[in-house]
């Protein structure tokens, strides 16, 4: 199953469907960032040799936690903020061991800076994206900072240039300001059942495709084990983020799932015990019934 080519085709059609039984085929424009979302992935995975064998269990891990609540997938914020996300890490990662490619981490930072302007509390994530930069990415220079900053600013200017034009720039003031509104810390609505499993089923994927992957990194090539550890690193942010500020789980477990997916992936592809192999059919079947559960009510 890991290594077949139907494997992605199967869990296309899977995601479709699941998306018309929850939404209205009016809502055609949150699926086509899937779509988009879900050929990135695809590209993720090509250029940066994230399993080392064929297999599309990347995409696929992607589009089934995707698929598991409805609303997740008609969220067009949500879908800009994976696209945006997505877009830091395929450009981010062409710099590794490059602390003269300026254009890359302009054009990745130029990404999250765009995605602000939809969902603004992924500026959150930009101290830690340098630092990853750092120590990771290992492209860490003042060139490649001041690209970054570059990046960042970017499409402020372009919409501060507009609003001067129109004479009012308190929407940009009164966007920023957003980043000051906190939440109270795990105030989530446990009444929401369905949101409280689909959210404990993602982290609990981050756990098990973790711990596999810092069991058998060393199987890996040094490239490929310093992508993951910073797709852990991300994770872990990423679940921090959801438990200080509950108000944005349900966008930042959209950006949650791209390093989930990637690491329950490599779990899935690579590992043939019989123990991993039951764990397997168990997480499959676990996250159909909970896509059935929430479809149902």
């Amino acid at each position: 199953m890991a290594e077949s080519r139907w494997a992605l085709p199967v869990c296309a059609a899977y995601a479709i469907a699941v998306f018309l039984a929850g939404n209205s085929i009016e809502a055609w424009h949150p699926m086509a960032l899937v779509a988009l979302a879900t050929l990135l992935m695809v590209e993720l995975n090509n250029s940066n040799a994230l399993i080392r064998i064929y297999s599309r269990m990347v995409s696929c891990s992607f589009l089934t936690m995707t698929m598991l609540m409805p609303q997740w997938a008609a969220s067009t914020e949500g879908g800009i903020a994976t696209l945006g996300m997505l877009m830091f890490y395929l450009v981010l990662f062409r710099a590794y061991q490059d602390k003269g490619a300026a254009g890359s981490v302009f054009y990745a930072f130029a990404a999250i800076a765009l995605t602000s302007i939809e969902w603004v509390p992924i500026l959150y994530f930009v101290p830690l994206m340098w630092i990853l930069l750092g120590s990771n990415i290992l492209a860490l220079s003042a060139r490649t900072f001041c690209a970054s900053l570059a990046g960042l600013l970017m499409p402020y200017w372009l919409w501060l240039a507009y609003a001067l034009f129109m004479g009012d720039v308190t929407p940009i003031a009164d966007h920023l300001l957003k980043l000051g509104e906190f939440g109270k810390p795990l105030a989530f609505d446990f009444s929401d059942v369905h949101s409280i499993i689909s959210y404990s089923f993602v982290i609990a994927m981050a756990i098990v495709g973790s711990i596999h992957f810092l069991r058998t990194s060393y199987k890996d090539k040094i490239r490929t084990r310093i992508i993951y550890e910073l797709f852990i690193t991300m994770a872990i942010a990423t679940i921090v983020l959801m438990l200080l500020q509950p108000q944005h789980a349900d966008v930042a477990v959209r950006i949650l799932i791209i390093p989930v997916a990637a690491l329950i992936g490599h779990f899935i592809a690579l590992t043939s015990t019989k123990m991993t192999n039951i764990a397997t059919i168990a997480i499959m079947v676990l996250a159909a019934l909970i896509t059935a559960y929430n479809l149902w009510m």
